[in-house]
Parts: structure tokens; C-alpha cells; sequence
């Protein structure tokens, strides 16, 4: 019996002394995440008032881009165009984060650091 307790005070002994003297420091799995996401914002405002919110700030009407492309007679406006919209948004690397009524939040990985 006092072997087993000499063992296992040594044994705690031995791993507290361990852990004071390598120290392991634990991460999260999304530890920096909002310094490592851009996001863009689309907004619907109607074919020719649709807009895309950069990173940086600008912003992008996409109205001149949906005047070329044919909507098929009784396909809904909002739901075609905003399609098409997050397709090519899509192309770019950005992936659906969010939805409001009428936005979009849409984020991709950041390309510079």
C-alpha cells in the first residue's frame, strides 16, 4: 500500500514537473479568424440598383452586367439575377456566410496577408 502511493505521487510528481517545464500552449480551431476572412456584401435593389460591396470599400453596380445576360420570360427577376451574381462570386474564391432579406454576406479566405 505504500508502495502504490509512493508510485503514484511520484508519477504526478513527475508530469506536474513536466508541465511547468514544457509548457504546451493549446490553439482554437478558428484562432484569428476574422484577420483571416474578406467579405463582401451583394445587395438587391432591383435589376439595375444591385450592388457588391468590396473588401476595400468599393462598391460595384451591377446593373451594366445584367443588362447582357437574357432572363428567360418567367424566371423571377431577384432570384435569376442574384444567381448569376453569386456564381461569379463564387468563381472568385467567396462562399455564402449569411443572408438578410435583401444581402448577401459572402467570404473567402484572405489573399494577402
Amino acid at each position: 500500500m505504500k508502495t502504490t502511493l509512493i508510485s503514484t505521487l511520484s508519477v504526478i510528481l513527475f508530469l506536474g514537473a513536466c508541465a511547468i517545464l514544457f509548457p504546451v500552449k493549446l490553439h482554437s480551431a478558428d484562432e484569428g479568424s476574422p484577420d483571416r476572412f474578406e467579405y463582401v456584401t451583394l445587395r438587391w435593389g432591383g435589376r439595375d440598383n444591385t450592388h457588391l460591396i468590396r473588401p476595400s470599400g468599393n462598391v460595384e453596380f451591377l446593373g451594366s452586367q445584367f443588362s447582357k445576360v437574357k432572363r428567360p420570360e418567367r424566371a423571377d427577376d431577384r432570384s435569376f439575377y442574384m444567381n448569376i451574381a453569386l456564381n461569379a462570386l463564387a468563381n472568385e474564391g467567396y462562399e455564402l456566410a449569411a443572408i438578410t432579406s435583401d444581402d448577401y454576406v459572402l467570404k473567402r479566405r484572405r489573399l494577402k496577408n
